[in-house]
Parts: structure tokens; C-alpha cells; sequence
């Protein structure tokens, strides 16, 4: 399972104010402390103004490889202008791997998006919506996701590359938000097997109580319908196990080594 680590978000009260103030220390420590729990790769959205963006999303991708440079920045913008410079910046560190999150079906961002994947050769979170919405139905939502492999395969980016986010809802609203992602997935994995999978999997809990209990119950059934990766927490203690141990109760860790060496370094189980 890949971890996209979550917390450099400019929508995040605190991470607005440490880029509007160029707080070093503290953008350091998100990049550092979310790569030592596992996320290797790390998501940089800097969330501000058009005009400032560009700016603050390369002093970001320069302070997250400077806490941890063997991470994969993932940038995270639908402004063209500011990931370009985002890429400049980062494929001056790592040439060889970048992420873009995200490429829809909606046409700013076939325009704006695309072409720089295309150019730098990222990978890319694609994700099944277009500009009439989020689709209500699993059909409706392959039907863009179609679409947009086909359109990722002309411009030379290999299926492999590609990260397919099916839009996870909230149950709160809907109890069958849950159901449509997972069907998704499925039918998503079956068509593009070498397609891999990922998600902002919380929003499943949004409105509900006990969104802990929610988060990881639901992290265990996309695993099993095959999530590779996840838009998440990797300080989460509680989540890392739900998906250690599924991973090894499906075959997937090897002699159950991760488990185990995640436990004895303490980095899932009891504190105390």
C-alpha cells in the first residue's frame, strides 16, 4: 500500500498561516514526521491565491525535500502556472518520479494538466468526474475514466503510471457512497489491471460519528477490492495496522514481515 501523506495542505488553518509567514520549521516537521511514519510519498498543495500559488507551491516542494529528500512530491493543484513551477523545482531534486493530483474530464483541466504530465512524464491521480459533476452511478463514472486512460495512453503515459481516485463520498448523505466506490474499484481494476488505484478515503466518514471506526473499516474493504494506495493520515496508528494486517491476512506481506517489523518498532500496536 502506497501512503500519500495528507498534512502539507494550505486549506489547513495551520499550514496557510506557516506559508503566509514562511514558517520553515513547520512545514519540516509535517514533511519529516508524516515520510518517517511511511508516507514516501508526500502531497504539496499550497491552497492560495492564482497569482501567489505558483510562488509559495515551489517554497513548499523546496522545504518538503529538504526534511525528506527521499520522498516523492506529489503536487497538488489544478493551476497550470503554479505546477509548472512545481515541477521545475522538483524534478531538479528527483528526476526520475513526480506526481500530479489531479487530471479530471473536466476541460480546464485536460487543457491545463494534461500536456504537463505528458511533458515530465509524472505520475497522475485521475479522478471520475467531468465538468457535469461526479457521476451517481459506477457506470457513469467508468465511462470517464475510460475516456481519460485513453486520452493518458495518446499523450505516451503508460497505465502504470496512472492512480485512479473513483471519488470516494460520504455514507453520511448517502448509503451507498461506500457500495458505488468499491464497485468502481472493481470493475476499474478488471478492465485496467495495470491501472493502479487510490483514494481520499476519510471522506467516507464525513458526518458520522466515531470517523475513526468508520475510516478503517472502510480502508480494509478497498484493500480487498484493490486500493494501492491512499490519500491519508500515516501518523494514524490505528490505520496503519488496519492496513498491515490486511495486507497480510490477503497474501500480500510476505512471511508477514511488515507486520511485524512495524509492531516491534512500535509503530503500530499499544504506546505503552
Amino acid at each position: 500500500m502506497i501512503i500519500i501523506g495528507e498534512k502539507i495542505n494550505g486549506t489547513r488553518k495551520k499550514v496557510a498561516e506557516a506559508i503566509a509567514s514562511r514558517n520553515e520549521m513547520f512545514i519540516k516537521e509535517l514533511a519529516s514526521n508524516q515520510f518517517k511514519a511511511g508516507a514516501f510519498y508526500l502531497d504539496v498543495n499550497a491552497g492560495t491565491m492564482p497569482a501567489r500559488e505558483p510562488e509559495d507551491l515551489v517554497w513548499l516542494v523546496e522545504m518538503t525535500h529538504q526534511a525528506a529528500p527521499e520522498a516523492i512530491i506529489c503536487l497538488d493543484s489544478a493551476n497550470p502556472a503554479a505546477l509548472s513551477a512545481g515541477l521545475e523545482k522538483a524534478i531538479s531534486y528527483n528526476p526520475s518520479k513526480i506526481m500530479i493530483n489531479s487530471l479530471s474530464g473536466e476541460q480546464k483541466r485536460l487543457d491545463g494538466v494534461l500536456p504537463l504530465a505528458a511533458e515530465y512524464k509524472t505520475e497522475l491521480i485521475v479522478l471520475a468526474l467531468d465538468d457535469k459533476g461526479i457521476p451517481a452511478t459506477v457506470e457513469g463514472r467508468l465511462e470517464i475514466i475510460r475516456r481519460l486512460v485513453d486520452l493518458c495512453r495518446e499523450k505516451g503515459l503508460p497505465d502504470d503510471s496512472l492512480f485512479v481516485d473513483p471519488l470516494v463520498m460520504t455514507v453520511s448523505t448517502n448509503n451507498q457512497a461506500g457500495q458505488i466506490a468499491l464497485e468502481t474499484m472493481k470493475a476499474v481494476k478488471a478492465e485496467f489491471p495495470d491501472v493502479r488505484l487510490t483514494c481520499g478515503h476519510s471522506n467516507i466518514s464525513f458526518g458520522m460519528p466515531l470517523r475513526s471506526v468508520v475510516n478503517q473499516s472502510f480502508m480494509v474493504l478497498t484493500i480487498y477490492a484493490g486500493l494501492d494506495s491512499a490519500i491519508t493520515d500515516p501518523e494514524n496508528r490505528d490505520l496503519k495496522a488496519a492496513v498491515l494486517a490486511t495486507e497480510a491476512l490477503l497474501g500480500k506481506d510476505r512471511h508477514c514481515l511488515k507486520f511485524n517489523r512495524a509492531f516491534r518498532a512500535k509503530q503500530i500496536g499499544p504506546l505503552a
